[in-house]
C-alpha cells in the first residue's frame, strides 16, 4: 500500500482502523479491504486490540474500541437501554458522530424472533433512519423513520445532551412496522425520551465526580 505518512507501519494500523470504522470485519474480511497480508493484518489487529484501539463483537469480528467509541457513554447508557428494550420490546441502539456517518456504540436485541438487528460497531448514513435526524441536528425532542433504511421497519430516537446542550449522542428504539406501526413516535416516544435524558445525566454525573 502507498505510504501516507512516511512510517508505513502506522498507515497500515490506520487502515485497519479506517477498514473496521466502515464495518466490523473478521481477519480475512480485514485483508480483503486493506490488501495487507493475512500475517500483517493479524498482527496489527491484535496489538490495536491491546491499546483498545480495537476490540471483537459476540462473533468474533473486529469492530472499534473503548477508545474511539467512548468506553465510559455505552457503559453507563447500558441500564437506561436495558430498560427501554424492556418496556418497549423492541431493539435499542445507541448512536455517536463518526465524520459523515453514525456509528453504532451499544446495541440490545429485542426478545422478539422477528427483530431489528443493529451490531456494535456499524457504520451507517447520516442521510437516512431516525438516529441520522437527531445527530444532524434536524430532530427536536425526538425523531421518527418509517422504511428510510430498511424496509419493513421504523424506528424513534431522541438526542443525549451534554451539560451544555450539546448533542453527544442518539438513542433509538426500532422493529419490524407490524408492531411499531407507521406512526412509531406515538407508541414509542415517551419512552425513548426518557432514556435518552436517564443517560445524559448518567453522563452529567459521570463528569461531576471527574
Amino acid at each position: 500500500m502507498d505510504t501516507v505518512s512516511g512510517i508505513g507501519v502506522l498507515d497500515k494500523a490506520v487502515s485497519v482502523i479506517d477498514a473496521v470504522e466502515a464495518a466490523p470485519r473478521t481477519l480475512a474480511g480485514l485483508v480483503e479491504a486493506t490488501g495487507l497480508t493475512r500475517a500483517t493484518a493479524h498482527r496489527l489487529a491484535v496489538a490495536l486490540e491491546a491499546h483498545r484501539l480495537l476490540g471483537r463483537d459476540a462473533g468474533g469480528r473486529f469492530v472499534l474500541g473503548s477508545r474511539l467509541t467512548g468506553l465510559d457513554l455505552p457503559a453507563l447508557a447500558r441500564p437506561a437501554l436495558e430498560q427501554l428494550r424492556d418496556a418497549t420490546g423492541e431493539s435499542a441502539q445507541l448512536y455517536v458522530l463518526r465524520g459523515d456517518r453514525r456509528l453504532c456504540v451499544a446495541s440490545l436485541e429485542s426478545p422478539h424472533g422477528l427483530r431489528t438487528i443493529v451490531p456494535v460497531g456499524m457504520s451507517l448514513p447520516l442521510d437516512v433512519g431516525s438516529a441520522g435526524k437527531v445527530l444532524r441536528g434536524d430532530a427536536g425532542e425526538w425523531a421518527q423513520s418509517v422504511e428510510e433504511r430498511e424496509r419493513g421497519v421504523a424506528s424513534v430516537s431522541a438526542p443525549v445532551r451534554d451539560a451544555a446542550g450539546g448533542i453527544v449522542a442518539a438513542v433509538s428504539v426500532s422493529g419490524p412496522i407490524e408492531r411499531t406501526t407507521r406512526a412509531p413516535g406515538r407508541r414509542y416516544a415517551g419512552a425513548v425520551v426518557a432514556a435518552a435524558a436517564d443517560i445524559a445525566a448518567a453522563l452529567q454525573r459521570q463528569t461531576s465526580s471527574g
